[in-house]
């Protein structure tokens, strides 16, 4: 039998999986992770959690279950980013893109506090 495997160009089928596979591996690693949504309850004049940190494209997801509107804002030097008046049942959703601390509060009643953690 002839060895065909030793024209060139030619490679056993075991290493045309082998460099298939590793090949594969390598786009699985190179693939960006999957953003994440994380839940943040508004309940009883507070946060739960108050603080929650995330990765760089996550979301928080703000929801009202108080029987009274509130809203999220970020304080000062936190940006620019807010949330409209939420009455219950309504949420809020605000992408992190940028790694730091972004402390946050409730318009409406300030004493209400927290802060999103976006650490790469």
């Amino acid at each position: 039998m002839f060895p065909f495997h030793t024209l060139p160009g030619r490679r056993p089928a075991r290493v045309r999986i082998i460099a298939a596979a590793g090949f594969s591996l390598a786009l699985l690693a190179a693939a960006p992770a999957r953003a994440e949504t994380v839940q943040v309850t508004i309940d009883n004049f507070t946060f739960g959690p108050k603080d929650v940190t995330v990765k760089p494209g996550d979301t928080v997801t703000w929801t009202n279950r108080d029987d009274i509107p509130h809203n999220v804002r970020a304080a000062l030097g936190a940006g620019t980013w807010k949330c409209a008046v939420m009455d219950t049942g309504g949420t809020c959703d605000i992408t992190f893109k940028e790694a730091g601390e972004f402390k946050y509060f409730c318009a409406l009643h300030p004493h209400m506090t927290g802060t999103v953690i976006v650490k790469p």
